[in-house]
């Protein structure tokens, strides 16, 4: 048993005030596995109701249902939940995460870039740098000697540049401490960056998260709301091994993965425009992700000025807006925004389902 299998059994015991499961509504909490042992905590609205004194039977069952009779099953029931903030209580009419399998693959250059390029566009666009132990922000930005203020509300002041509002942990702490935290700790300064900033009325909020599928991702996903995920991988098979991780969690926590963008895609030498050369493979993540039903939103190109405009502290759409990366990552930011408006439209077409329970 792990984590993720056991949210994915548990998927099946639905509230039925809200017609949703408890992993969905992120009510399932300090979730523990061990061998066959599983224990959780499930937070209810109100413990007085039919679904809340029947819910422990419930997830017991579930969960042994998948795994086996001998399973032990420790559930504690919680009264007055917090639901996961949404984004529209936040201010935010979009909050997308940009994820990765496995480090080194160019997520946090894909999450600046994508930022920027939305601001660009005229969207109202924040950034949250959610890699709590590796930030890359304060440097991609060009920003690491500023640190946030705080308003009379006592509410964080995000910093500002490239028309992006800006949140890190490394604006909060020295550049050369390392931070060392468990999971709980760095939920909670998640948590802080989202809900105890003044973000004012943005578009987008973009957040930046830890590389890989682990217990800090999960909590993440379930401490908001999220609009959707973006998976980054380069095209070799180690890595799109990890992203495919990616899309499965992503999808067991019941979070849309609106695609995939492969980093690195082909190089192309400044003095041979027209030649490409496939260092890391060809067409890898576009293979992934027709496999996996998922949209390819892009193909960036590895080139020098990306690297060093991300040193110098200039997003290469800023630096060089008419690289080949650059317009990638236009073309990229300028496909999610198209799509996600096509959603909220067909959405708002839709006409209202009746869920009758008997």
């Amino acid at each position: 048993m792990t984590r993720t299998e056991v949210m994915r059994a548990l998927s099946v015991v639905v509230d039925p005030k809200r017609g949703r499961d408890i992993a969905r509504l992120g009510q399932v909490q300090d979730l523990e596995v061990h061998g066959k042992e599983v224990s959780f905590t499930v937070r209810v609205e109100d413990p007085r109701t039919p679904f809340a004194r029947q819910v422990k039977e419930l997830c017991s069952r579930a969960i042994r249902s998948a795994f086996g009779e001998d399973v032990t099953v420790q559930v504690k029931i919680k009264g007055a939940a917090t639901a996961p903030p949404s984004p529209a209580r936040l201010g935010v009419q979009h909050m997308i995460a940009v994820a990765s399998g496995k480090g080194g693959v160019g997520k946090s250059t894909v999450a600046a870039n994508l930022a920027v390029a939305l601001a660009q566009e005229g969207y109202k666009t924040g950034l949250v740098d959610a890699d709590i132990y590796g930030p890359s922000v304060p440097t991609m930005f060009g920003v690491e000697q500023e640190k946030p203020r705080v308003n009379k509300q006592r509410k964080i002041i995000p910093l500002e540049k490239y028309g992006v509002k800006l949140l890190s942990i490394g604006l909060l702490v020295d550049a050369a401490q390392a931070v060392i935290w468990r999971g709980p700790m760095v939920s909670s300064a998640v948590k802080q960056f989202l809900s105890d900033a003044e973000w004012g009325d943005l578009d987008y909020l973009v957040l930046d998260l830890p590389p890989g599928t682990g217990d800090i991702q999960l909590t993440i996903v379930q401490t908001v709301s999220l609009t959707g995920a973006v998976i980054v991988s380069t095209p070799q098979r180690v890595a799109l091994a990890d992203a495919h991780k990616g899309v499965s969690m992503f999808r067991n926590v019941n979070v849309p993965v609106l695609g995939m963008i492969e980093n690195m895609a082909y190089f192309t030498p400044p003095d041979m425009p027209d030649r490409r050369y496939y260092l890391f493979g060809q067409g890898g993540a576009r293979r992934l992700a027709e496999n996996l039903g998922v949209p390819l939103l892009g193909e960036i190109p590895l080139e020098q000025c990306v690297r060093e405009s991300g040193d110098e502290g200039t997003p290469i759409v800023v630096a060089a807006p008419d690289s080949r990366s650059a317009r990638a990552f236009r073309a990229t930011a300028a496909d999610i925004a198209a799509f996600l408006e096509r959603r909220g439209q067909e959405e708002s077409k839709a006409p209202p389902i009746e869920i009758v329970y008997k």
